[in-house]
């Protein structure tokens, strides 16, 4: 059996247009294009897809059931960027052995945690 490779994740939302700026000011993604009705955010490899649905509600209920991790260079620096954007934080920026972990919440709800992994962290992976 040749390898499984997970590439993509849909985010549906009642205000795409919303979303998607946010994600593309926060993250600055390597491209930002249109697929169909999808918007599509590109990040390493992995694709992001922003879309509407008349099924659910403003908000995710469950937000900590599906949390995106993006691992960044400079966790700081991604910090001060969110910031900008007056990003609500459910956790701040943690020193944790050398790696840097903070949640912060996008405009649905979504939980979106920053990462940036220690050398010393990353070998054990």
């Amino acid at each position: 059996m040749s390898e499984t490779k997970l590439g993509s994740i849909l985010l549906s939302s009642t205000d795409p247009a919303r979303l998607r700026a946010w994600y593309t000011g926060a993250f600055a993604p390597a491209s930002d294009t249109d697929v169909g009705h999808y918007g599509v955010l590109s990040f390493g490899g992995f694709h992001l897809f922003i879309d509407s649905r008349d099924d659910i509600g403003d908000k995710n209920p469950e937000p900590g059931r599906v949390i995106l991790n993006f691992e960044v260079d400079d966790a700081r620096a991604a910090v001060e960027r969110l910031n900008t954007l007056g990003v609500t934080w459910l956790a701040e920026l943690e020193d944790r052995d050398g790696s840097f972990f903070a949640t912060a919440v996008d405009p649905d709800g979504n939980y979106v945690q920053l990462i940036q992994i220690s050398e010393e962290h990353r070998a054990q992976m």
